[in-house]
């Protein structure tokens, strides 16, 4: 009997550990096909911030290489971007020429980075923190260039200014908030968090709005002027304000879209034999940027692609764990704060060390940790499970082992 037909659509992060789920529950079951827009296999978009410092190169970081997709007999189409889905025939057309049938499709195209809609975005130099390709080119310009410009104080931006930096060049961060990593901590943190990168070198321009960017004779960027008309001079300009589904392919093959592809418990689009995951879904009203969901929304897929039909996705609690240039920082749940609840809190300076436990009743809602994260993850199942604290309220801040003798 001839096999079904699965096609995906993306090459990352989700759509490939999809496959890997569904192999692992049915390895035969699909004749699968993977586009990738990029001309490289799958790789981990999380360590591109070691590749631009020159701590690693691409081979590193790579997933899947070639040879997997070999190994589990799935055709690799690299650097075909699909240009069209034809629902009614159950078609997939590539840039290429490429016309590939489907019985079911997997829709993993990710997310686009968001540009600034500013006169000069579109000068020679200006570019994005999201790929190899981007990368590539931030340190050929690092290579010729001295003065770098980041627009956006998240995570994103400081690990493109720590490389840049990293690589000789004279960096500031631009950043329209008032603190560093606003969705990740709290305005104490954050302020710890700016004190240790001034005192690497990088500067930073907080509550500035980018007007223009500007452009000398060739077309290539020379200063950024910000809404009040102060300028700074830029010879690389990296826009890192954040990102957005790619929903384009799915609009025009009239699939629901709303802030994302729209899915259902089962990852489901408003057409059953289409499934889709990761940065561009939207479930529930919520996209998610983070690693973890996309995981557990290709577990969910992988369940329902197999037929097992049990598999249901009610959406994630996140958690944040980085590593910002070497600095750890964590962040859970309601770490802000506010009505009805309490905040403990612990302040270490000699060691740079912040902790925030943010408590509502007798339940830990929220935490943010600067310097010391190791008891993070105990954190994070507190909230997620919603353990009642009972005796642990008092012995919470000492941490898993201390407070339940556990270690």
């Amino acid at each position: 009997m001839e096999k079904q037909k699965l096609v995906v659509v993306g090459n990352g992060m989700a759509g490939t550990r999809t496959l890997e789920e569904l192999l692992a529950l049915d390895p035969g079951l699909y004749d699968i096909t993977v586009f990738g827009a990029e001309p490289h296999p799958n790789y981990n978009r999380i360590m591109l911030s070691p590749v631009l410092t020159g701590e690693q190169s691409l081979r590193d970081i790579v997933l899947n290489d070639e040879q997997w997709y070999a190994d589990h007999g799935i055709r690799l189409l690299l650097n075909r971007p699909v240009t069209k889905i034809d629902r009614a025939r159950r078609q997939v057309h590539a840039a290429d020429g490429t016309v590939t049938p489907y019985d079911k499709l997997l829709l993993a195209t990710g997310s686009t980075p968001f540009v600034l809609p500013v006169p000069g975005n579109d000068l020679r130099g200006v570019l994005t923190f999201r790929d190899i390709q981007d990368v590539n080119r931030m340190i050929e310009a690092a290579a010729t260039h001295r003065r770098a410009v980041v627009i956006g104080g998240g995570l994103l931006g400081l690990e493109a200014a720590n490389g840049l930096a990293t690589r000789g060049m004279d960096v500031s961060v631009v950043h329209l908030g008032t603190s560093l990593l606003d969705r990740q901590l709290d305005a104490q943190a954050a302020g710890l968090l700016q004190n240790s990168l001034q005192a690497r070198g990088l500067k930073f321009l907080m509550a500035r709005q980018t007007a223009a960017i500007l452009g000398d004779d060739e077309g290539h960027v020379r200063a950024l002027r910000f809404a009040d008309g102060e300028e700074i001079a830029a010879d690389l300009v990296i826009m890192a304000v954040g990102i957005r589904p790619h929903t384009a392919l799915a609009e025009r093959a009239s699939l629901y879209v709303n802030r994302g592809i729209v899915v259902s418990d089962t990852m489901q689009t408003y057409d059953p034999l289409i499934y889709a995951v990761g940065e561009c879904v939207s479930h529930r009203g919520i996209a998610y940027g983070l690693v973890a969901p996309l995981f557990e929304q290709a577990k969910v897929a992988a369940n329902h692609l197999a037929l097992r039909g049990t598999g249901r996705y009610a959406g994630s609690i996140t958690s944040t764990k980085l590593k910002v240039t070497g600095i750890d920082v964590f962040s859970a749940g309601d770490f802000i704060g506010g009505d009805g609840t309490q905040a403990i809190t612990l302040t270490d300076t000699v060691d740079g060390i912040y902790k925030k436990l943010v408590i509502k009743g007798d339940k830990l809602v929220g935490a943010c940790l600067y310097g010391d994260t190791a008891d993070g993850a105990w954190y994070f199942r507190l909230i997620r499970e919603g353990t009642a604290l009972a005796g642990l309220r008092d012995r919470l801040m000492l941490g898993e082992s201390a407070a339940t003798g556990e270690s």
